[in-house]
């Protein structure tokens, strides 16, 4: 049976209101939740100095927790600009420097988005921009780090759920990254039974095969949406929008997954990753009893 692995990306409200201020702290206090992962994000640019990289990291891989990187959000690979074009490779091979220095294995990054071209247009440039870069990526990457394209959540952002695993088809150093609130944003609620989840995890299986989709990232939280996609993000409170992580996991269990599911809700990412932990292992211990 694969092993599901959860936690939160950053820190909780509830971290900070209980007197923490440093991620430094947070590896412990992630492993008194129960959790198993925590998601790193160096949204607004790589802000931290490669010594305190090495030392959070050492602090995570003491307390068992594994880590994940989420790269800048200026990424875009469908940008026309060379200059751009550049700085987004940038992004990525920073990363992977951060992904060294933390221990972490995984860097999780938006792709692109439309701009002027059409979606047409945006696809093939994002494509074929990164055959040419992916030679250079692989062996910064090695044979055990991963880059993971995400799926996104508004309409002219490059990032459908097959856009994504096409992307991935690309390298064995690429995995996706199911933000399923996201593709819920996208679709207008569209992910409601466990066949809403299959459909996309077979696609994966056929274009990847079973080895890269059973160890899938997954971004997991309920997303308010409007008719452009994503507005903003929940928490597990929200029973307008969804999607249900009910849904989702009798499919992980199902289909044997090894994912790792981050929580991205509003300020209870930690609470609610529990939430998600206990939902799980509950349904395991249901199907044991049925047997």
């Amino acid at each position: 049976m694969g092993k599901i692995l959860f936690g939160p990306a950053g820190n909780s409200e509830s971290f900070f209101n209980e007197g923490h201020t440093s991620t430094m702290e947070a590896p412990s206090w992630t492993k008194a939740k129960g959790l198993d992962l925590f998601e790193y994000s160096f949204g607004q640019g790589y802000r931290m100095s490669s010594e305190t990289a090495v030392k959070i990291g050492d602090e995570f891989v003491k307390n068992g927790i594994e880590l994940s990187v989420h790269a800048p959000y200026f990424i875009n690979f469908a940008n026309p600009d060379e200059e751009m074009f550049a700085k987004s490779v940038g992004y990525l091979t920073t990363g992977i420097k951060f992904l060294k220095n933390l221990k972490a294995n995984r860097l999780i990054f938006h792709p692109a988005s439309c701009g002027k071209l059409t979606r047409e247009e945006a696809v093939s440039l994002l494509m074929n921009r990164f055959k040419e870069i992916l030679p250079t990526l692989e062996e910064e990457l090695g044979d055990t780090l991963y880059l993971c394209p995400e799926t996104m959540g508004k309409t002219m952002q490059i990032g459908t759920y097959k856009e994504i695993i096409d992307l991935c088809t690309l390298s064995k150093r690429l995995l996706p990254t199911f933000d399923f609130g996201h593709i819920n944003a996208l679709t207008q609620g569209s992910l409601k039974t466990k066949d809403d989840y299959k459909k996309i995890f077979d696609y994966a299986f056929v274009k990847l095969g079973e080895e890269r989709t059973k160890i899938s990232h997954i971004h997991f939280s309920k997303i308010q949406y409007g008719t452009k996609g994503e507005i903003r993000h929940l928490t597990f409170a929200d029973e307008v929008y969804g999607p249900r992580f009910e849904d989702l996991v009798d499919v992980l269990i199902d289909y044997n997954l090894s994912c790792h599911v981050i929580c991205e809700s509003a300020g209870t990412m930690a609470e609610d990753s529990v939430t998600m932990k206990k939902i799980y292992l509950k349904s395991l211990e249901n199907r044991k009893k049925a047997k």
